[in-house]
């Protein structure tokens, strides 16, 4: 069920009802009594999905995935960094070979 907010246009009162859709609007304010109530439209609240399955890391901001990319490759060796994921570029050492 949803909650729905309300304001009065006598006394200004605002408050939430708790209420089911199907529910006729409140019309009677509870601070002043009078037939002044009406429902006011809102921006609602944002759904966080917490539990198994969902991850913190999924709703940082672009910044923030940024910098921790930054903050990531930093962090890596250089050999990994200049030779494009650590694949090395000098050639074998000389010695025996398989064939020998």
């Amino acid at each position: 069920m949803p909650t729905y907010d309300y304001k009065c246009s006598k006394c200004s009162h605002a408050w939430e009802v708790f209420q089911s859709i199907k529910a006729d609007p409140v019309k009677k304010c509870p601070e002043c009594k009078k037939n002044g109530a009406q429902r006011v439209i809102t921006g609602g609240g944002g759904v966080l999905f917490k539990g198994g399955g969902f991850y913190e890391t999924d709703y940082r901001s672009d910044g923030y995935k940024k910098a921790a990319k930054a903050d990531a490759d930093a962090a890596k060796p250089a050999s990994e960094t200049k030779s494009g994921g650590g694949k090395s570029d000098s050639k074998p050492a000389k010695g025996k070979s398989k064939d020998d």
